[in-house]
Order: C-alpha cells, then structure tokens, then sequence
C-alpha cells in the first residue's frame, strides 16, 4: 500500500480537489494524507488571536467569512443535493463550534483543537465527494490513532498498533484518508505535530503500514538544484540519498521539513516528491540509494548569526567547549555551524531570542564577537573525503565571496559556508555555474 500526502494548495479549491481524486482513484488501496484548504490555517490562527485579546466581535466575524468561502466550496464541488446538505450540515457543525470558544476563557489547550478543525473539514469533504464519484472511500480520523509522547514526539508504536485496529475494523476500501498535522498527546490532549505537519503524518504513517512508498504532492516539480527566485534554469533532482534529503531541506529546501523524512529512511521506505500540476513529471525520489561521486544541489539559509569566543585559556584546557554547548543548551538554542582552533570556537545559530543573555554567559570564557545578517551556502552531494577535489571545486566558485566560516567533514553529504547575506545571490549563481 501507498501512502500519499497532498497539501494545501492541492486542495485550496473545489477544482483542485477534483484534480487530486483524478490522482489517487486508480484502482489501487492507499492511504491518503490532506492538509486543510490553503489560508484556513492562517485565518484560525488569526481567529484564535482574536480569543487571546478578548475580542470575541473580532473572532465571530472571521469565522462568518471563513464559513461563507466553506460554503461557496461546498456548491462547487457537488452535484447532488444529498451530499451538498450532508457536507453543508457537517461543515456547520464545525463552524458553530468554533464559534463555542467566544464564550469561556481561552488558553493553547483551546487553541490546538481550533487548529485541528481545517484538517477535519478538508478531509470530510474529500471523503464526501468520493463517495459522491462511487469510490469507496474511508475516512481514517488522525485523532484515533496518531499519538505523541511526553516529550512531544511521535510516538511510533502507540501509532501503528492504533492503525493496525482501524484498518482491520475498515477493511475492504480502495481510498482512506486521513489528516495530515494533527494528532493527540500523551494525556490524550488534541496536539499537533509542529514539524513538518502533513509531511510528518505521511512519514509516520508509511512507517506504521510498512508502506511501499510515500508520495509528497505539492506544486513543485520535486526538489531543485538550485533557488529558483535567484538562479535562472534551475532543474528538478531525480534522485537523492535520505541524508542528502534532510541537509537540503534543513539548510534552505522548503519544499521538505528535515525531520518529516526521519521515520521512512528508519523503515527504508522511498519517499517520492511529486507535482499535482505536472503529474506526469518524475519528481524526485529520496531513498536510502546514493549515487556515487556526484554533487546534487545547493541550498541556502538566511538569517544566521555567527559568534566568536576567543580565549587564551583555552589551550590545552579541558572543559572549555563543554562550557560553550552547555551555554547554547540552556537556552534552548541551536547550532548550525562549528569552527574551532587553539585559542577560540566560533559558532553559527539561526535563533537569536536569546541573543544578549547568550553573549552576557560566554563573556565569563573568553572575547565574544557578533557577526550579524550572515547567510549559510550549504553544497549537498556525495563528499566523501576520498573523492578528490569536489571541495576544491566548491572553494574554487567561491574565491571572490568573502567567506565567515567552513564547514567540512562533519557530514558525508555537505560542505558549507558561512557568508554576508548581501553575497548570496553571488554565491548561488557562482556555484552553479562552476558545479553544474
């Protein structure tokens, strides 16, 4: 069995979610992961906004427009009257629902369970509509079976056992969707599961089924080479290690969260990126399969600072790198980059909330310095130290940028630069023309 994930531009309207049925209705089983229609999450989040402020007049006229544009949807998408009143009633459930929370104290419990509503709607129109065509089709509620920890992580046991029941109590059915994001905690709360949202769902889900693969459909021809927006002729990678995957994805590539991948490359299951406006296009297909010698793409983060702790203590002194980590650590802040050398460690971080206190504790180690609006250039393939001269080759593109740091070594899958964020359209097309 499949499993394919369609996102929220897939579904934004009644015509594209008759697109998307063309897609997945071709006499096989599958199951079928969607987001909520495209800009329902952002006005929810807005609405809940609303709550937090008090201003239940703000919230109820939000939720009037959305429920109008719901039902606009709902007289495009049918063709009968039964499933036109039966989707028109469920859809009016939801909203009058909604409009519940005006009325008692809101905090993030309340949040989340208006959150998870555009999954709900969006999957039970899809459902409704299948039916409507003749498929037998089956609506796998997320909140019975996909389960978090007390850490906030998936809790992959929990979710396959709960699966394993609902598929044998539903069995027979060629489509079965589900929702993508939501989820229950391990108090039984409705959750989220934050990274990677539907990608995580799908993931999760193909790893649970043992699925024979995982499709991610979205608007784009797979994963490029290169940014698009900055570098002209840019082309789709057909094929990509896991590994080469997650860096791509974690240092630029939106088209994929870096964690959403983790459970299929546990399983070994192939997770292929494909485009629900060219459905015939390859896409890209990421596996545990590399191919050998070969550079795949490049990719960009932007908003990275780049800090400096330079100590003359430092040599020979056991403990000091240890003090440096642990400092980042209780802030809960993460490092992208490393550099070290004798007598100081420079580091790179894309969340500065904590910025000043970070600076004020490394200030007890040694000399700390700031360099602000920096930019990582991360160059993604098979670099393995053995291959000789593909980091020269990335070096050599980059001799007339200033570079702030480099990384090597750390993975087999990438090097990196640390440059100004004025430098990187310079960067990306210097790359290319010299790699590519």
């Amino acid at each position: 069995m499949k499993v394919l994930k369609f996102g929220g531009t897939s579904v934004g309207s009644a015509a594209r979610m008759r697109e998307v049925t063309k897609l997945i209705v071709d006499g096989e089983q599958k199951i079928v992961v969607l987001s909520a229609m495209s800009g329902t999450t952002n006005t929810l989040v807005e609405i809940c906004d609303y709550l937090y402020k008090k201003n239940p007049e703000g919230a109820y006229e939000l939720i009037n427009v959305l429920e109008k544009k719901y039902k606009q949807h709902i007289e495009e998408l049918y063709t009968t009257e039964v499933y036109k009143n039966k989707t028109h009633a469920f859809v009016k459930s939801i909203f009058d629902y909604l409009r519940s929370f005006t009325k008692e104290m809101f905090t993030l419990f309340e949040e989340k369970i208006i959150l998870a509503q555009g999954e709900i709607i969006s999957t039970n129109m899809v459902t409704n509509y299948l039916c409507e065509i003749g498929v037998k089709a089956c609506l796998l509620p997320s909140l019975e079976y996909m389960r978090t920890d007390k850490h906030g992580e998936p809790d992959l046991p929990a979710i396959r056992e709960n699966l394993q029941v609902l598929l044998e109590e539903h069995k027979g059915y060629e489509i079965y969707i589900t929702q993508g994001f939501i989820c229950r905690n391990a108090y039984g709360e409705i959750d989220n599961l934050q990274r990677g949202g539907s990608d995580y769902t799908a993931s999760l889900i193909g790893a649970a089924i043992y699925a024979e693969e995982i499709q991610i459909w979205t608007d784009i021809d797979g994963m490029h080479n290169n940014d698009p927006r900055i570098v002209e002729n840019t082309t789709p990678i057909r094929q990509l290690h896991f590994e080469e995957a997650a860096e791509l994805a974690y240092f630029g590539a939106k088209i994929l969260h870096p964690t959403c991948i983790q459970p299929a490359k546990h399983a070994n299951i192939p997770v292929r990126l494909l485009n629900t406006m060219a459905p015939d296009a390859p896409g890209t297909l990421i596996s545990n399969e590399s191919e050998a010698e070969k550079i795949k793409a490049i990719a960009a983060k932007d908003n990275i600072t780049a800090i400096k702790i330079k100590s003359g203590r430092m040599l020979l002194a056991h403990g000091f790198l240890r003090k440096v980590f642990e400092t980042f650590e209780s802030y809960q802040t993460s490092i992208d980059m490393v550099c070290t050398s004798e007598v100081g460690v420079s580091v790179s971080i894309d969340n500065t909330k904590y910025l000043h206190d970070i600076i004020d504790d490394l200030k007890k180690y040694g000399t700390v310095t700031v360099d602000e609006h920096m930019c990582i250039i991360c160059v993604v393939g098979d670099l393995e130290w053995e291959n000789l001269g593909f980091e020269a080759k990335a070096i050599e593109a980059m001799k007339d940028i200033p570079i702030r740091m480099i990384s090597y070594g750390g993975s087999n899958y990438n090097i990196s630069f640390l440059i100004r964020e004025e430098d990187k359209a310079k960067a990306l097309k210097a790359l290319n023309t010299h790699l590519f």
